[in-house]
């Protein structure tokens, strides 16, 4: 197996800064937006997301986290008893701008399932999705209107995000190859 660092600390810390300009751009501010993270590493980048915007605008946008696990279309494939944690969003999402954020955007299917959760929630004016890493690959028609970096990836590559949040260490994304 074979590793590349393709984005360090200070990349994420840089990718998510924009991302926050542009939500607050594309948006004409803060006031109805509530960020909802993708359980696991959607959560810590909301969080700095709304940080950001916190320093930008001067006001503090909700965030919650969202788990997909009773959602998701592969639940058969993942074992006889999944783990579901708790979905928590602080405030009522019907008629509120709700940007959901996750890690990486691969083929659309864990969008899919957090948008038939939301759906189970409450209903948005609108929804958008911010990702750190689109890798390309979608199987669904999904696309992020807030990307950090577009990563050309081949099938037999991942991607791997690390957090301190939920890792530990340093934060960094990498590539990583199976060896033949």
């Amino acid at each position: 197996m074979s590793s590349r660092q393709i984005f360090s600390a200070e990349d994420i810390r840089r990718a998510v800064t924009r991302i926050a300009h542009e939500i607050a751009e594309r948006n004409e501010g803060v006031g109805d937006l509530v960020l909802v993270g993708i359980r696991r590493r959607g959560l810590p980048l909301a969080q700095r997301i709304a940080a950001t915007l916190a320093d930008i605008e001067g006001v503090r946008v909700p965030v919650g986290v969202l788990d997909i696990t009773l959602y998701r279309d592969d639940l058969s494939m993942r074992g006889p008893a999944p783990i579901v944690q708790a979905t928590h969003i602080p405030i009522d999402i019907t008629g509120r701008i709700v940007v959901l954020v996750d890690d990486v955007l691969y083929t659309g299917r864990t969008v899919r399932a957090a948008l038939d959760a939301l759906s189970d929630i409450g209903r948005p004016a609108r929804t958008q999705l911010a990702v750190l890493i689109d890798r390309g690959h979608r199987e669904l028609p999904i696309r992020a209107d807030f990307v950090g970096k577009n990563v050309p990836t081949s099938r037999d590559e991942r991607i791997e995000t690390a957090l301190r949040e939920v890792d530990g260490g340093e934060d960094a994304v990498s590539i990583v190859r199976e060896e033949e």
